[in-house]
C-alpha cells in the first residue's frame, strides 16, 4: 500500500504549528543568551572549558572575545579558488562482484586578469582485497569498506584530491582551497570502531595530506577551509551553557543531557543552535570569533591541524567555516578565508559557487548506477564468468499485481 497522504498532511499541519510556537518561544531565550555572550569574558571562559571534561556536552574553547565581529576585507585583485567533492557507488550485495566506486569531481576557478575555470571528474573503481578490508597492521581485525567506512575513506580521498589540485594551481595567486563539509572526522569519535581505523584513515592518510598542505602554505598565500550550510552545531551554546551553570560536575552528569540542562538558568539554551545565536549577532557579511572545537577526533589525533570555526552570516543564512588552527593562527589567512569565501557564497546566490561546481562534477546519478551495474554483467559475461544476483533484488523488481 503506497502512503496514505491525507495522514501524513494532517501530522506535518501539527508539526508546523510546533514549530511557531517554538519559534515564539525561542525569541526570549535568544536574547537572554544573547546577553551572555556579551557579558562573558572570552579568556575566563576558555580557562573554564580546558577544565569541563565532566560535562555532558561538547563546548567549544573561544581564541578571541566572544562578541566579536567582523567584516571581509578587499578582495585581491588575482586569486584562485579551487574545491573538490565526491560521490560513491556502494559496496551492493546483489552484484556478482564486490566493489565500490569513488568519484572525485572538482574545478578550478581564477579571477582577476587573466580568468578561467579548470573542471574535472576522476572516478576510481576498487575492487582488490586491500582495498575492500582495512586490516590492523598486527592482528587480524579488519573492517570492511562500505557504508559509513566508505564514507568516510572518501572524506579522505576528497582532502586527497584538494591536495593534488593545490600543487597544480599558479603559486602566485593566493588560493583558497575549500571542501563542503566538516574537516572533522566525526564518524571516529567514541568507540564505535577499532583503534587501528583510526589510525589507518587519520594517521596514515588524513594527516600527511594536510601536513603537505600546511607546507605548501609557508611558501605561497593558500588557505584551507571547510563550509558547513545550515550548520546544526551547538558548540558555542554549550560554551555559554556552561558560563551561566551553577551545578557541580557530578549533578550535572546525572540530570542533563548532551542537549539539554535539567537546571535553570543553563536551561536558556536548551532547543538552541549556534546559528539561532549568530543570526541576531552578526550583520550581513560578518564572521564570529574564532572557536576551536574540542571535538576528541580533532583534539586527539589532528595535531597543529586542530579544526578551529567561525560563523558567517551569507545574507542567506549562518554558515559555519571551518579552518585548521595554522589558519586561525595566521592573521592574513584568517582574513582571506573570510573574504574569499564570503565572495564565493555572493557568486554562488547564498552558496559557495566553487563548491557548488565541484558536487556537478562529482555527482553519481541514479541513471549512473544504473550503468555501472550493467556494464558489471557486461564485462563478465564476455569473460563466460556467471552473472547473477539475490532473489530478494530480483522480486523487486517483479510485478505482482
Amino acid at each position: 500500500m503506497a502512503l496514505d497522504i491525507a495522514r501524513t498532511a494532517a501530522q506535518i499541519d501539527d508539526v508546523a504549528k510546533h514549530l511557531v510556537d517554538a519559534t515564539h518561544d525561542r525569541a526570549g531565550q535568544i536574547s537572554r543568551v544573547l546577553a551572555a555572550l556579551s557579558s562573558a569574558d572570552g579568556a575566563e571562559l576558555a580557562a573554564m572549558v580546558e577544565t569541563s571534561g565532566g560535562r555532558p556536552f561538547l563546548c567549544a574553547t573561544p581564541l578571541d572575545a566572544l562578541e566579536s565581529r567582523y567584516s571581509p576585507s578587499s578582495l585581491p585583485p588575482d586569486f584562485s579558488v579551487a574545491s573538490v567533492d565526491g560521490s560513491h557507488i556502494d559496496v551492493d550485495r546483489h552484484v556478482p562482484v564486490r566493489c565500490y566506486l569513488i568519484n572525485i569531481g572538482g574545478c578550478v576557478f581564477t579571477y582577476g586578469s587573466q580568468p578561467n575555470a579548470r573542471l574535472f571528474s576522476q572516478p576510481a573503481l576498487y575492487a582488490a582485497e586491500e582495498d575492500i578490508y582495512l586490516n590492523a597492521p598486527a592482528s587480524n581485525d579488519s573492517v570492511a569498506v562500505q557504508g559509513a567506512v566508505l564514507g568516510m575513506l572518501r572524506a579522505v580521498r576528497e582532502v586527497q584530491g584538494l591536495a593534488e589540485v593545490a600543487d597544480s594551481t599558479d603559486p602566485d595567486l593566493p588560493l583558497l582551497a575549500l571542501l563542503d563539509g566538516s574537516l572533522i572526522m566525526w564518524g571516529l569519535a567514541g568507540r564505535g570502531y577499532p583503534p587501528f581505523l583510526r589510525e589507518k584513515l587519520l594517521g596514515e592518510m588524513l594527516m600527511p595530506t594536510l601536513d603537505a598542505l600546511q607546507e605548501k602554505a609557508a611558501s605561497r598565500t593558500l588557505v584551507l577551509a571547510a563550509y558547513v550550510s545550515l550548520p546544526q552545531t551547538t558548540e558555542v551554546v554549550n560554551t555559554l551553557r556552561l558560563a551561566q551553570c551553577q551545578q557541580r560536575e557530578d549533578i550535572c552528569q546525572q540530570s542533563c543531557t548532551s542537549f539539554r540542562s535539567a537546571h535553570s538558568p543553563c536551561d536558556n539554551t536548551n532547543g538552541l543552535l549556534d546559528r539561532h545565536i549568530f543570526q541576531e549577532h552578526l550583520a550581513p557579511g560578518e564572521r564570529s570569533g574564532i572557536y576551536r572545537s574540542n571535538s576528541s577526533v580533532s583534539r586527539e589525533c589532528y595535531g597543529p591541524h586542530q579544526v578551529c570555526f567561525y560563523y558567517l552570516n551569507t545574507g542567506r543564512e549562518i554558515g559555519r567555516v571551518e579552518i585548521p588552527l595554522w589558519v586561525a593562527q595566521d592573521e592574513n589567512s584568517l582574513a582571506l578565508s573570510h573574504t574569499l569565501v564570503m565572495d564565493q557564497v555572493r557568486r554562488g546566490m547564498g552558496y559557495p559557487a566553487v563548491i557548488a561546481e565541484a558536487h556537478e562534477q562529482a555527482v553519481v546519478t541514479g541513471q549512473d548506477r544504473e550503468t555501472f551495474r550493467k556494464m558489471i554483467d557486461a564485462a563478465l559475461e564476455r569473460r563466460g564468468l556467471p552473472v547473477y544476483t539475490s532473489e530478494k533484488n530480483r522480486s523487486k523488481g517483479t510485478r505482482w499485481l
